[in-house]
């Protein structure tokens, strides 16, 4: 067994009521890392040769990550203690954000992007695809430090005893979707949008292998307490909602992007 880090989450308490926290930090370090990614996708792009319009990206998917995290959230896994208190929406300092809802927030804020800038959904959808893994790898790193979505009780020999989690020692799964979601995802979306694709291809590879990482992650990671399993004794919520992103994957490299026109890889080439 591993003895679990236990850091502080808080990093400074500026006053009784505002704290810089770890959570919130990993969620900056993850929007900075993902514009460095993007601005080295899109420097020779017609239209974004200056910084502007990347700068405006991620304001948009930024908004979208944090709303969208935010309300999924409420609304996937904490509906009733969100109607008793409706003000718990804006804690977002004690964590609880969704992937499923942050990626429906940032589908909405990248299709009123594209509006705005008169470009193709899916065009602008392939160009931030690569960079998502960097911003789940910092935020899993938020949420083993905050000690939450620990792993199921095991005896492998890099368990952990997690401090809100009970005395048996547990799956770190937060470090294991670091390294699936996080450095595994950016490699395999880096590789393959390395070379020319359909338009939505890109998106569909980040939808079909996310969507199988998250699935395989659930068989280590408890599920959520107010859902336990949902079916045949091992189905989670996370792994439910999974599966439409898998299928809508799958379509998007197989049958969108076979009638679509080339993505914006090829005016690089």
């Amino acid at each position: 067994m591993i003895q679990y880090p236990n850091i502080n989450p808080v990093i400074l308490h500026v006053t009784d009521t505002l704290q810089i926290r770890w959570y919130g930090v990993m969620y900056l370090i993850g929007f900075a890392a993902s514009w460095l990614v993007l601005r080295f996708r899109t420097k020779r792009l017609p239209g974004w040769e200056t910084t502007d319009r990347l700068n405006d990206l991620l304001f948009y998917t930024a908004l979208g990550v944090i709303l969208g995290g935010r309300i999924g959230y409420m609304l996937f896994y904490a509906l009733p203690d969100w109607l008793s208190s409706p003000a718990d929406i804006f804690k977002i300092w004690q964590g609880g954000m969704s992937f499923h809802g942050g990626l429906l927030g940032v589908i909405f804020s990248t299709w009123l992007f594209s509006r705005r800038y008169h470009e193709a959904f899916w065009t602008i959808g392939d160009i931030i695809a690569p960079a998502i893994p960097l911003g789940l790898l910092t935020g899993r790193i938020g949420n083993f430090i905050n000690g939450e979505l620990w792993g199921r009780i095991t005896d492998v020999p890099w368990a952990m005893v997690f401090p809100h989690a009970g005395p048996n020692p547990r799956h770190p799964s937060q470090l294991y979707a670091v390294l699936l979601e996080g450095v595994l995802l950016f490699v395999i979306l880096w590789i393959y949008s390395a070379k020319p694709r359909k338009t939505g291809a890109v998106s569909g590879m980040f939808l079909l292998g996310y969507g199988c990482i998250r699935i395989f992650e659930e068989f280590f990671r408890q599920p959520d307490p107010q859902y336990g399993y949902l079916a045949f004794g091992w189905l989670t919520m996370g792994q439910l909602l999974c599966l439409p992103m898998i299928l809508f994957g799958l379509y998007l490299m197989c049958c969108y992007s076979r009638k679509s026109k080339t993505s914006f890889q090829d005016s690089k080439a």
